[in-house]
């Protein structure tokens, strides 16, 4: 499997070398030069496969070249087995024909978990064979960056540096990342938002001198692995409900497009996915190109669900390649003129294209409270704010009441006790067994501004478990 720049200019590169690049040379996202595609006979033989089982039946062209399966299959058995539930991604029905797939159920009770927990263990399978060390410096709007210290602190061959936006994360998603100690992992609290954060992290991989010698790697979404990873539940939870005999739609609250991203191309790969809809809240830049054509740089403003607080999608590029039949150099002149003016259209027809399979909705705290509100009244069960908003979507913009629609349940409602008190609902919230000491923990964590040199100079500073690098 060979892997090609959006932009259309970066050499094509394996796996191995995908895995520890991010983004490419040219700026782009790293994509499969070819996607492989089952047939529904193939997909249909899945049933009732393991979940380590299954991902391998999904992954293993992805890597074809770079792992002996044995050694990949391994490697999903310990990546799944940390999971607190025994079928990894349970559905959850709601009413009738409407159901949340519980993705909360790894260390740090978020999806994130799928693809980082693996990630770690390929950087470790990978860097090892190849007697190399590389720095992560990652971005968070609040779950990406304890997963990738949780799937990340026992590499030894890594150093992890991980930005939040200083005071914009709940309290439950900064302890766990900043109660988890390691000579290897650094914490930072960045005097800005999100995207401030993102952008340091863009800026570094354009520019690695400060590093001197060792090289970045990528956790975000941007990470070719992280997007394979999340590909998996959709066939997971399209057979439990009849797939591939039958359709299913699915629900997705989204800020960065990498999971929804996943389910378009589970669709590509043979999964008869009828509709896929973006959920988002008030930072609503993928629901205005989704319902008016307009990819447009806005204020960020924070919200009840903050890992959706995020004013530029990244992965989004991924799609407008597709659309525009995979023409590197259209991509790269769109995202210059983004960048110049802060906003694009296409078009109308490549929009037209996008509209077949995807809708979207944004969704304001009132409606994300209600809704949390709602659910509970209907069914017992506590949603976060960011599954809310999903149900939500689902609700507003379903196709067919009678194709199944699945509603990707993100995070664990324990991680966003604020929402789930401005809702209403009484339940009283538990962490699980494993963090319920997390208030109670030491915390460690560096608070620098908004500015790159000041955090560049801080990696160099600290890498290398604690040596200057």
């Amino acid at each position: 499997m060979r892997y090609i720049s959006t932009r259309g200019q970066a050499p094509a590169l394996n796996f191995e070398d995908v895995l520890l690049a991010g983004l490419a040379t040219d700026g782009g996202l790293y994509v499969p030069e070819n996607l492989p595609r089952f047939t529904q006979e193939e997909i249909a033989s899945w049933a009732g496969l393991p979940y380590h089982e299954l991902a391998f039946r999904v992954m293993r062209p992805f890597v074809a070249g770079s792992i002996p399966d044995a050694d990949f299959k391994k490697i999903l058995e310990e990546t799944y087995g940390v999971f607190a539930h025994s079928a990894v991604a349970p559905l959850r029905q709601l009413n009738g024909n409407e159901w949340v797939l519980e993705l909360f159920h790894g260390p740090t009770l978020a999806f994130k978990d799928f693809a980082l927990q693996l990630l770690g263990r390929l950087l470790d399978y990978v860097l090892e064979k190849r007697g190399e060390r590389v720095v992560i410096v990652g971005a968070t709007s609040g779950d990406t960056g304890s997963a990738a210290i949780e799937g990340c602190k026992h590499c030894e061959n890594v150093d992890i540096f991980i930005l939040h936006p200083h005071n914009r994360v709940s309290d439950v998603q900064r302890r766990q990342m900043t109660t988890i100690f390691g000579e290897n992992i650094h914490n930072i609290a960045i005097e800005g938002n999100f995207d401030d954060c993102q952008e340091m992290v863009k800026a570094s991989f354009a520019d690695q001198g400060f590093l001197k010698g060792t090289r970045l790697v990528a956790v975000n979404s941007i990470n070719w692995a992280r997007i394979m990873a999340q590909i998996v539940y959709y066939f997971h939870a399209a057979l439990q409900l009849g797939g591939p005999a039958r359709s299913v739609a699915f629900s997705v609250p989204t800020g960065n497009f990498g999971d929804i991203f996943a389910g378009y191309l589970a669709r590509n790969m043979g999964l008869p996915i009828n509709q896929l809809i973006v959920a988002t809240n008030r930072n609503d830049i993928l629901h205005r190109f989704m319902s008016g054509n307009q990819y447009v740089k806005e204020t960020l403003h924070a919200t009840l669900s903050p890992s959706m607080d995020i004013m530029v999608s990244s992965n989004f590029e991924r799609l407008l390649f597709d659309l525009h039949g995979r023409n590197g150099a259209a991509i790269a002149g769109l995202m210059d003129s983004f960048k110049q003016g802060g906003g694009f259209s296409v078009e109308q027809e490549r929009w037209t294209e996008a509209r077949k399979l995807f809708d979207s909705l944004a969704v304001d705290d009132a409606q994300t409270c209600e809704t949390i509100a709602e659910v509970y009244e209907q069914t017992g069960e506590v949603l976060d704010p960011h599954t809310a908003i999903g149900v939500k979507a689902a609700r507003e913009c379903r196709r067919s009441l009678d194709i199944p629609m699945v509603i990707l349940g993100t995070a664990h409602p324990v991680k966003f006790p604020d929402a789930v008190e401005k809702a209403g609902v009484g339940k009283a919230l538990e962490l699980p067994m494993h963090l319920t000491d997390l208030f109670e923990r030491d915390e460690r964590c560096t608070v620098l501004p908004n500015d790159l040199k000041a955090v560049q100079a801080f990696v160099s500073q600290h890498g290398n478990r604690g040596k200057p690098l």
